[in-house]
This record gives C-alpha cells, sequence and structure tokens, in this order.
C-alpha cells in the first residue's frame, strides 16, 4: 500500500509540473482533483464537527426526551436553514437575515480581536524598547532599530492621512511612509516565494529520494 501511495503522489506531483510546459488534460485532472477532495473534506468536516453536535443531537435529544428548554435550539438551527432560501427563487430574500446576523456577530468577535493585535499590540511592541532604553538595558544597534521602527510606524501612518495635503513636510514624511512600505511589501513577498521554494524543494527531494531513491 505504501509502494502503491507513493506512486499515486509521483503521478500527481508530475501532473502539477506538467503545467511549466503549458496547460494540458494532466494538469487538470490534478487540479480537479485538489479541488475536489479539499470541498469534500471541509463538507464531511462541518457536517461531523458542525451539523450533527451543534443541530442534529440537540434536537434528537430535545424530541425524544421531550425537554422544552431544548426546543429553543431549533431557532438557530432555522436560522441556519435559511441559506438554502437562496435555492428557491421566491423566497431568496429570506437570506438577508442569517447573513445579516453572520455579519453582526462576526464583527463583533472580530473588531475588538483585531483591534488588539493590529493596534493595541502594535502599538505596545512600538513603545516597549523605549522604556528598555531609559533603564539602559539596550545597547546602541538595540536602540538605532527601535527609534527607526517608531519613524517607520510615524511615516507610514502620515502616508495615510489624508485629512491634510500632502505637500512640504508632510509630503516628505509620507514619501518616506512609501520607501517602508515598500521595504514591508518587499520583505512580505521574499517570504512568500521562499515558502512556494520550500515547497518545491520538498516535491523534488520526494521524487528523487522516495522515488527514485537517488539520494
Amino acid at each position: 500500500m505504501e509502494l502503491i501511495g507513493v506512486w499515486i503522489a509521483v503521478f500527481l506531483t508530475l501532473c502539477i509540473f506538467s503545467f511549466l510546459y503549458r496547460d494540458n488534460p494532466f494538469y487538470r485532472f490534478a487540479e480537479h482533483l485538489f479541488v475536489g477532495v479539499s470541498v469534500g473534506y471541509g463538507i464531511v468536516l462541518s457536517i461531523h464537527q458542525g451539523l450533527i453536535p451543534f443541530a442534529w443531537d440537540p434536537f434528537y435529544e430535545a424530541v425524544t426526551q421531550r425537554q422544552l428548554a431544548g426546543l429553543i435550539k431549533l431557532i438557530p438551527i432555522g436560522i441556519g436553514l435559511l441559506f438554502f432560501a437562496r435555492l428557491i427563487p421566491t423566497y431568496a430574500w429570506l437570506i438577508r437575515y442569517p447573513i445579516a446576523i453572520l455579519i453582526g456577530i462576526g464583527s463583533g468577535l472580530a473588531i475588538p480581536n483585531v483591534m488588539q493585535a493590529n493596534i493595541f499590540a502594535q502599538l505596545r511592541g512600538t513603545l516597549t524598547p523605549f522604556t528598555q532604553i531609559h533603564a539602559g538595558t539596550l545597547g546602541p544597534l538595540e536602540i538605532f532599530g527601535a527609534i527607526l521602527m517608531l519613524v517607520g510606524v510615524i511615516c507610514t501612518l502620515t502616508y495615510f492621512f489624508f485629512s491634510v495635503e500632502h505637500r512640504g513636510v508632510v509630503g516628505g514624511i509620507s514619501k518616506v511612509g512609501i520607501i517602508f512600505l515598500m521595504i514591508g511589501f518587499g520583505s512580505a513577498f521574499g517570504n512568500t516565494v521562499m515558502g512556494r521554494v520550500s515547497l518545491l524543494i520538498q516535491r523534488i527531494d520526494f521524487l528523487l529520494g522516495d522515488w527514485l531513491h537517488l539520494i
């Protein structure tokens, strides 16, 4: 079985690599297979970790044990079923209600977390080194890094501050912010490329090692 799994993995890997030549049926087969398996896995996971424990089991227990309190769970189940109203043109407008509830709850849960992670934590991380500078626990390079980080944050935020026309000093600061943005985008892109290269190296290692036993 292990040998069969290796050959299947080799075939699918070569199908994906065949796109380097041009689009072809082998690549489309592997692509469609990947998408189909991913969607099927997601559906099964949603059923076993969502529908059954949070909808079917509570409803079944409420009906069999005649628990009126358990029937309250029919309300969220009914709201979830309204998503399928989209399939019936006459009642398609009912989908607005579960979407509105989903967006409202999602925003209420996400906004505080985003504020904490992207604003408060970033602000704390930017200013914390200056407390260490005051305590005299940082060396020259760390001090330079802290000051550079603060300058970068101020210049970058100035670039996105549109209440004042970007001329004169404000324009100069915003141009420095552009430089920091380009450095940030470049490092992010480089990290993405390195991640893709690591995947390529892993596949080449699989082909040359597990399949051909050359390394």
